[in-house]
């Protein structure tokens, strides 16, 4: 979920305001629907289900995974306190339940959030259902039962290959997500989207991250012109920088 609008800090600095915010898909997740699709319209996988979790705006990401040509969707009802403190750990363990309950054999999501750059989902997924797990996928190919993945790394790119059932998070080069075409858009609409709860999956959202306090940056000051070097380095001294 992105916020496409001005951040707007709670009167009472309890967290940002997101009531009226349109709710739009994570570029990163743009990518991994869009890498099921092409799998599955290579006939490699039979189904491709998007999962969303949050309150009832986040049915809007999901009609856009519905329009980029996943079956059908399923919409994880969050909340109130649950959703403002919703974090990696809680979506693991939700996508880790309903992974056991659909029978999944591959999980692909973006790597990372673009509003708090968690990068920590993929991971703990992997880690709950046990999983093996190729993060920061710029290439996927199927070979039998095993993916192959080029992963991006900080000295260029690595090579795998993991056994399936398996957690992949897709990095900015795997593809280029396609747009929704009106057609596509209205078929979306019919497609079936299941409402189901954290409590349905046996699923506790207690989170164990308190936020005490949520302030607005300070307010940039004006810049300061000066006219030599020693008038730069008496205003650094006056300021205490220097």
């Amino acid at each position: 979920m992105t916020l496409t609008d001005v951040i707007r800090v709670k009167p009472d600095n309890s967290g940002v305001v997101t009531d009226g915010v349109k709710h739009s898909m994570n570029p990163f997740c743009e990518i991994a629907v869009e890498e099921a699709v092409k799998l599955k319209e290579k006939k490699l996988i039979k189904e491709v289900v998007a999962v969303s979790c949050g309150p009832q705006q986040a049915q809007e990401t999901i009609r856009t995974a519905l329009a980029m040509g996943a079956d059908r969707g399923i919409h994880v009802q969050v909340t109130g306190k649950d959703y403002e403190t919703l974090g990696p750990l809680q979506v693991s363990k939700i996508l880790a339940a309903l992974a056991k309950k659909e029978d999944a054999q591959l999980i692909i999501l973006g790597k990372q959030a673009i509003d708090d750059d968690c990068n920590q989902t993929g991971q703990m997924t992997a880690a709950l259902l046990d999983w093996p797990q190729g993060t920061f996928a710029s290439e996927v190919s199927m070979e039998g039962d095993k993916l192959k993945v080029v992963r991006e790394i900080d000295g260029g790119l690595e090579m795998i290959k993991i056994n399936t059932p398996a957690v992949v998070s897709a990095d900015l080069r795997l593809n280029t997500p396609r747009y929704a075409t009106l057609p596509n858009i209205m078929k979306a609409k019919k497609k079936k989207i299941a409402n189901v709860n954290p409590a349905d999956l046996g699923v506790d959202l207690t989170s164990r991250v308190e936020i005490l306090r949520v302030d607005e940056p300070p307010q940039r000051q004006a810049g300061v012109k000066v006219e030599t070097v020693d008038d730069l380095v008496g205003k650094l001294k006056d300021t205490g920088r220097i």
